[in-house]
């Protein structure tokens, strides 16, 4: 069970992960696989659960899922520690910023202290 809502585990094709991130478009899982598999983790991606529509009360109606769960084998991984605490690099030498981890930026620049992005 999590201790809070930042570190959670879940079993993601029988394998217990803990939580990446959840809900997130295949773009994004593409860009947190390659930069967790850089940083040499495990990762494990399942589709998300399938969303249910209720069209009447007898007839309920499922649409697939296109969205995904990330995670990862390690469970003491934990992407605010991760990213804070200055663990993860990028495949260019740089230290992974909040910017960079959000895809807000294309480049990590670690020389500006987080707090001093505008």
């Amino acid at each position: 069970m999590a201790i809070n809502k930042n570190h959670e585990f879940e079993d993601l094709d029988s394998i217990k992960c803990a939580i990446v991130e959840k809900n997130v478009s295949s773009e994004r899982v593409a860009f947190l696989k390659d930069l967790l598999k850089f940083n040499k983790y495990e990762v494990v991606v399942v589709a998300s659960a399938v969303a249910k529509v209720e069209l009447s009360e007898e007839a309920v109606t499922t649409t697939p899922a296109s969205t995904f769960t990330v995670g990862v084998t390690d469970l003491s991984f934990n992407a605010i520690n991760a990213i804070f605490g200055r663990l993860l690099h990028t495949p260019d030498g740089h230290i992974v910023t909040l910017s960079y981890w959000q895809q807000k930026e294309t480049i990590s620049d670690d020389s500006v202290p987080y707090f001093d992005h505008k």
